[in-house]
């Protein structure tokens, strides 16, 4: 049972919290690299209940305070212009660093803007997100996972919002007995039409719909473990005493996951706070195959998290999209075809903060058990300026969905990632 204190000490991330602290330690998602095309690459950016504002100059990119140093101004609205950011006030100029390099109406001769620096982070492209580092000190290195390895084409990222607290939105990513429930179909559709959609094509080694497999097979046997880059899911569905399917998961300490998204495409995704009644989940498809094809996923997405904002179609204010009709023939939730929409529903309706001193945990919940340890005990020790779960030597992880032998599901699974590797022409 979570207590009152142990919830909010686990979802309060504003700035001076020991959680928001703790997050502040690891690279942090801030945009998109589509988000900065264009002739104006600025963008005001919330995150962690701090206002800030991105922008590129020079090829370099800048997360530096949304307000200029002189009397406050919304540099978001700046004209990008001569080497940085000038605010539109009274002409003061930042680099990306946070240095201010100009003060046009001031005397000729000042040396005022010597003495000027807004609070700056660093910035830094990986696949296709820009990830900021909002802490104290030296930046931590990046991991070798496997979205960061991967050659771009065989990356594709993309965002979404959901209007409630981080921590439930990546707890869903934990839960691996939902998939046979909240996402499940009446109908099984052709796989070969399933590309770029989750839960909707086949396991490796099998031609059985993952559909089908999810229905009929809706008593899974979870497995967790402690890594050194956070922890492992094994989820288990056995088929007969000859074969069991097998769903390997991954949680990358301390806000994200690296699931399978089918035989040959994992999904590497961050759940980063905005605040914390709302957040952003950032995603990258990694591609151990054939190059991801971007203009389908991205207009696939489109459709139900549109720009600029990436705000879902579908959210509390319409129900979800909610079809009584379709709940009733065609899906369990009646809340479409979109997988994300039903996340997005389970998270968002238990609240803006959920409040786990009524839950009522089952041994299906041991994954989101294990991570709440985790969690509160990073917390802590960050708190006694201790070490925390350190990432930046990490790789991988093996993200895997397929069906193999029961007697020897633990070697499949592993034999699996091998071979995925040694034929992908990045991975090897």
């Amino acid at each position: 049972m979570i207590s009152r204190e142990q919830n909010e000490l686990m979802t309060r991330i504003g700035p001076g919290t020991p959680a928001g602290k703790l997050l502040r330690r690891y690279w942090q998602p801030v945009a998109l690299v589509d988000e900065m095309q264009g002739e104006r690459p600025v963008k005001a950016v919330r995150i962690l209940g701090e206002n800030w504002v991105l922008f590129k100059s020079d090829d370099k990119y800048g997360l530096v305070d949304r307000h200029c140093a002189h009397r406050g101004a919304d540099l978001a609205y700046g004209r990008l212009e001569d080497g940085g950011l000038r605010c539109s006030f009274h002409g003061w100029l930042y680099d990306v660093t946070g240095k201010c390099i100009d003060t046009p109406a001031e005397p000729e001769g000042s040396r005022l803007c010597e003495h000027i620096r807004l609070r700056a982070c660093p910035v830094v492209e990986r696949s296709g997100v820009l990830f900021a580092y909002l802490g104290a000190g030296e930046p931590p290195a990046f991991p070798d996972f496997d979205c960061f390895v991967a050659p771009s084409a065989y990356t594709f990222a993309f965002k979404g919002y959901w209007d409630c607290n981080w921590l439930q939105a990546l707890e869903v990513g934990i839960d691996p007995a939902h998939a046979s429930w909240l996402h499940k179909f009446f109908e099984d559709e052709d796989p070969a039409t399933s590309y770029g959609r989750q839960f909707r094509g086949t396991p490796a080694d099998s031609p059985m719909p993952i559909t089908k497999l999810l229905r009929e097979l809706d008593r899974p046997e979870i497995r967790v473990e402690r890594t050194g880059y956070g922890m492992r899911v094994h989820t288990l569905r056995r088929i007969s005493d000859a074969h069991t399917h097998i769903r390997v998961t991954n949680i990358l300490f301390p806000q994200a996951f690296v699931i399978p998204m089918n035989a040959e495409m994992t999904i590497s995704q961050w759940h980063v706070p905005v605040d914390d009644t709302g957040c952003y989940w950032y995603s990258i498809f990694t591609s151990f195959g054939a190059p991801v094809d971007k203009d389908t996923m991205r207009s696939q997405r489109l459709k139900t998290y549109p720009a600029p904002d990436y705000k879902p179609i579908f959210a509390r204010h319409n129900s979800w999209g909610f079809d009584a009709g379709e709940q009733k023939q065609r899906t369990f939730t009646g809340m479409g075809f979109d997988i994300n929409i039903h996340d997005q529903w389970a998270c968002e309706s238990q609240g803006p903060i959920q409040d786990r001193t009524k839950e009522n945990l089952g041994s299906t919940d041991k994954g989101i058990v294990l991570y709440r340890r985790l969690l509160l005990d990073a917390i802590r020790k960050n708190e006694a300026g201790e070490l925390v779960v350190d990432v930046a030597n990490a790789s991988g992880p093996p993200a895997i969905d397929g069906i193999g032998p029961t007697a020897s599901i633990d070697e499949y699974w592993k034999e699996s990632d091998e071979t995925r590797r040694r034929r992908s022409a990045w991975a090897a």
